[in-house]
């Protein structure tokens, strides 16, 4: 499979390097971490003349026998030189059991400079993990933005460009490598998405098996193994739900009393479990909780939010076509573009009106309307009225597919949202 320098995250491990904090590569399962490991561990023969590298995937075969602390723990110390710079690269270092314990030690001696990938925040918020309290930098890596979906199709394996021009059935076929203007590759990304594992299939049936497998497979089964739960499809129609319903104000008290009008639900399902599950799917990075902000009165809701699927394709893959409400697809890739610049992201909500995003970064924040088209004046008018409304001086802006330069309206950003997802506004 084709990499790509993913600097966004390679800047963030390389800016921490020699600091004495655990670092933390946390995502969903596909998203590239181990990959991004690779490429990391390349910069470092590259550039640290003095390095040794102590790099153990536990997805390999060899790896199998380092599966409990003290083999770890005995592996790495054998493995330590004198007078180097000993970094420790460890990929789902959760199947080592009693991992934790290992860490900790190789923290404690203050000889080790330390990096590990999960698929879940099991590693800094429950159980054992507990004990990596303060100990942590943690670096959220989430599938591929647009900008590097435009860059993985932008070269060719050997990094040079390609003009290869799409022939297939949904516009191109393997080992193309653009797709035109940037509206035309917006358009492939909201069918794609950011799973780069899915990109090497050549049918769109194949691809959307491959992210039925990721999402069921490894999502599902790894929550379900976990915490021992025998009703699966309580798991299996709560994601159902929650992906259905991206970008709807919610709450699990409301999600209980919907799937309790299924006939098919157990008399026993209550809020406590819906929450837990609800939990289970978050901490996976399955979905991600971006919570309610009431505007006037400054104030955050915990109970209320809306919830964002971590790749936007898993929706067509698991409930197929009928799925495909492309103003959901667009709003929820702007909520995962926002998490990933960074931003604490909260749904806005003012009298009467709703903003779709409340973006919080330092001292900046921004208020976000994200319409597939405003073409309408109708639609318009309703996406400028609410943000208008809000009387304080921060930016507001409208993401729309203008296939425009940005303007105002009376004091909003009207941007392209193919140009704003590329940085170009």
């Amino acid at each position: 499979m084709k990499l790509i320098a993913r600097r966004h995250y390679l800047d963030q491990l390389t800016a921490v390097m020699g600091t004495p904090d655990i670092k933390v590569i946390a995502g969903v399962r596909r998203s590239g971490k181990s990959k991004l490991m690779e490429l990391f561990a390349g910069y470092i023969r590259e550039n640290v003349p003095d390095a040794n590298i102590i790099q153990i995937n536990f997805n390999l075969p060899g790896s199998e026998y380092l599966k409990e602390y003290h083999m770890l723990n005995d592996y790495v110390e054998m493995k330590y030189a004198e007078n180097k710079r000993n970094f420790i690269l460890i990929d789902e270092v959760r199947l080592c059991r009693g991992f934790e314990k290992a860490i900790i030690g190789f923290h404690a001696s203050e000889k080790y400079d330390i990096y590990i990938t999960g698929s879940n925040a099991f590693l800094l918020s429950s159980d054992p993990a507990t004990l990596f309290t303060g100990r942590t930098f943690r670096i959220d890596v989430y599938p591929f933005s647009f900008a590097e979906f435009v860059q993985y199709y932008s070269e060719a394996p050997d990094g040079s460009g390609s003009s290869e021009k799409p022939s297939s059935e949904d516009g191109m076929k393997k080992g193309d490598t653009v797709f035109g203007d940037r509206q035309a590759s917006l358009e492939q990304y909201m069918i794609r998405g950011g799973m780069s594992g899915s990109y090497v299939y050549p049918t769109e049936e194949l691809r959307l098996k491959y992210l039925r497998d990721v999402f069921e497979t490894l999502v599902i089964r790894d929550i379900a193994d976990r915490y021992k739960i025998r009703k699966k499809d309580i798991l299996y129609r709560l994601s159902d739900y929650m992906i259905d319903n991206i970008s709807n104000i919610t709450s699990a008290r409301n999600i209980t009393e919907i799937l309790m009008k299924d006939k098919n639900s157990p008399d026993s399902l209550s809020n406590k479990t819906v929450t837990t599950y609800i939990s289970y799917l978050t901490d996976a990075f399955a979905f991600y909780k971006v919570r309610k902000y009431d505007i006037k009165g400054k104030k955050y809701l915990t109970q209320a939010g809306k919830y964002y699927l971590c790749d936007h394709a898993f929706r067509t893959a698991l409930l197929g076509r009928r799925s495909a409400d492309t103003g959901r697809i667009l709003e929820n890739i702007v909520a995962v573009e926002l998490l990933r610049r960074g931003y604490e992201v909260y749904a806005g909500s003012l009298y009467d009106k709703e903003i779709d995003f409340v973006a919080v970064r330092r001292d900046e924040k921004i208020y976000i309307q994200v319409s597939e088209f405003i073409d309408n004046p109708e639609t318009f008018g309703r996406e400028c009225g609410s943000l208008l409304k809000i009387k304080d001086a921060y930016p507001k802006m409208i993401l729309a597919r203008t296939k425009k330069e940005t303007y105002q309206y009376e004091g909003i950003q009207i941007c392209d949202i193919a140009g704003w997802l590329l940085n170009e506004t």
